[in-house]
């Protein structure tokens, strides 16, 4: 009897999505990237300005910026070169309780407990080694450019994270990058006209790895959304 296997529909991949921590050492060719890439690229955005700019480092380029981000934040690791905030400061409720218990909820899966401050950070900075991904990718836009572009830009990351998981690949979009935009700028070449937003992880997820477990939850329908209807 032959077994017919269902495709995966945009509500299974929204679902069942994660921010994917722990990846397996295995490659993922420059080919796989592009067709990705070749996908997303019909993502809207008004005017079909299309303002994105993606770089992508893997194999040696990826080695060489980790190498050099890894000596920045031994040399200075609380250096800060955001020039964006990524949250607003002092984020009140609901949303501060939606930050505070996500974290408390990672650290949890990873066994790492609140008063344990070095675990705590050396976990954090495992977003500069791309969760050990194959893959990395940095999106930036031009200066000029004002809030629509960037919800743009936010669509266009959506689709590329939402094809990866279909081809079996998975993701995790890190704005931990921001902190670091200036030496990854240089690294890239990226011009002073534009402004690095934030990375994103790409390879194949390590589902054996706990923190892997961890899947956000999300307010109901009614908590976000009004109907008027006469």
């Amino acid at each position: 009897m032959t077994t017919i296997m269902r495709a995966m529909t945009v509500e299974d991949i929204l679902k069942t999505r994660i921010s994917t921590r722990a990846f397996l050492d295995k490659p993922v060719s420059e080919e796989q990237v592009r067709e990705i890439l070749d996908i997303a690229r019909w993502s809207p955005s008004g005017g079909n300005l299309q303002p994105w700019t993606v770089h992508v480092v893997m194999g040696g380029g990826l080695t060489r910026l980790l190498d050099i981000v890894g000596k920045k934040i031994t040399e200075n690791p609380t250096e800060d070169e955001s020039e964006i905030n990524i949250y607003p400061p002092k984020l009140e409720d609901p949303w501060r309780t939606r930050r505070y218990q996500l974290g408390e909820e990672m650290y949890e899966k990873l066994g790492i407990a609140r008063d344990n401050k070095m675990g705590r950070l050396a976990r954090f900075a495992k977003n500069y080694e791309f969760f050990d991904a194959p893959v990395g990718m940095f999106f930036s836009l031009n200066r000029r450019f004002d809030k629509g572009q960037w919800a743009h830009l936010g669509m266009f990351m959506l689709s590329i994270a939402l094809t990866a998981e279909e081809k079996g690949l998975a993701t995790c979009m890190q704005e931990a990058w921001t902190a670091r935009a200036k030496t990854v700028s240089d690294f890239l070449n990226i011009p002073e006209t534009d402004q690095l937003y934030c990375g994103m992880a790409m390879g194949y997820a390590d589902k054996a790895a706990k923190v892997n477990e961890l899947r956000s939850s999300r307010v109901s329908v009614d908590d976000f959304a009004t109907f008027i209807t006469k």
